[in-house]
């Protein structure tokens, strides 16, 4: 069974191929990254636009190294949760080249998605496991007791990590995206220096707003004495280090309630805030002697096809191919 797989739910054109023992033949991203900077966040109806122009070249550069066509057997596409707009770009590609071709296709989460891209590091790997799921949007904890079988432990019940990045960005006067901009500039700042707020709330919950509106509150400090202060590289790298500290060692602490709570010997941290390096280092060093510690490379953590492809082959072992129109749902949370 070789996969066709396409990601289209935000920003990211993506195709890859997949073959029937979870190899991955070829994995091509085309960013929008450059087009939405301008806005300072994704406009939705310009992302549909760019999906549109360029998802059939994206598919044929995927194709190239795995054989063409003619070797697919299967298609598995991105239907939800994710921008519309985008979502029905991706879907009505993957059904209309699926009936041209005569090929099954088979909708699947793009939250699953990331909890599976975990196979892409370790193939190997197999439930049980605790998943940290941690994005633009999401910010879940997950007990994956098997391929349809998981339980959503927790949640953020405002601000994602990834937005709180963001925002947190913005307010310090770095590009977007937020996330590998604060991550570069805490590379030269303290992270001790400012002591921010860890949320930790029970029923394994996170929330972020709270830190978001404790750094505007220290900036709106510092600035009320310096006003030129956000033109001195040192503080903004203080305040991204002290941040950035602050909210790892929030999902970290949170990671090892789930851990102790679930009894499960292997966690996987996915996402596209997984590629953030100090929450790597993190998660290696505090949960490596608790858990077997799965994190994909940083180009598997942000939104990619490769990732739905592996997800796809589980999902076609298990329930198999859709009989019905794929049916897109920008809401879409089930991690089952």
């Amino acid at each position: 069974m070789t996969l066709l797989a396409i990601e289209t739910s935000c920003d990211e054109t993506a195709a890859a191929v997949v073959d029937g023992g979870g190899g991955l033949l070829s994995s091509v991203v085309a960013s929008q990254a450059a087009a939405h900077a301008v806005h300072g966040g994704v406009v939705p109806e310009l992302a549909a636009r760019m999906h549109l122009e360029r998802i059939a070249a994206v598919v044929e550069e995927a194709l190239r190294p795995a054989g063409g066509w003619g070797a697919v057997e299967g298609i598995a596409v991105t239907r939800g949760p994710g921008l519309v707009g985008c979502l029905l770009v991706g879907t009505g590609y993957a059904q209309a080249a699926a009936a041209a071709r005569g090929i099954p296709v088979v909708g699947v989460s793009h939250m699953v998605g990331h909890v599976w891209a975990a196979r892409l590091a370790r193939p190997d790997l197999e439930p049980p496991f605790v998943a940290l799921v941690v994005s633009g949007g999401h910010t879940d904890l997950v007990h994956v007791r098997g391929p349809g079988e998981a339980e959503l432990l927790g949640a953020t019940r405002d601000d994602a990590v990834g937005e709180a990045f963001d925002k947190v960005a913005r307010l310090l006067g770095l590009p977007y995206p937020g996330g590998p901009a604060i991550d570069r500039a805490a590379t030269a700042g303290d992270p001790a220096r400012y002591r921010l707020p860890r949320p930790v709330l029970p029923d394994f919950a996170f929330s972020f707003s709270g830190l978001k509106t404790a750094v505007r509150y220290l900036l709106d400090d510092r600035l009320a004495a310096d006003p030129r202060g956000l033109q001195r590289p040192g503080l903004v790298a203080d305040v991204a280090a002290s941040f950035q500290a602050a909210a790892v060692d929030t999902l970290c602490l949170q990671l090892e309630a789930a851990l102790e709570h679930t009894g499960a010997g292997r966690v996987v941290v996915v996402g596209g805030v997984a590629s953030n390096r100090a929450l790597r280092a993190a998660v290696a060093r505090r949960c490596g002697a608790l858990a077997d510690v799965i994190i994909p490379a940083p180009e598997f953590c942000t939104d990619n096809a490769a990732m739905i492809g592996v997800a796809g082959g589980l999902e076609v072992a298990r329930r198999g191919y859709d009989r019905d129109p794929i049916v897109v749902d920008p809401g879409l949370t089930a991690y089952s």
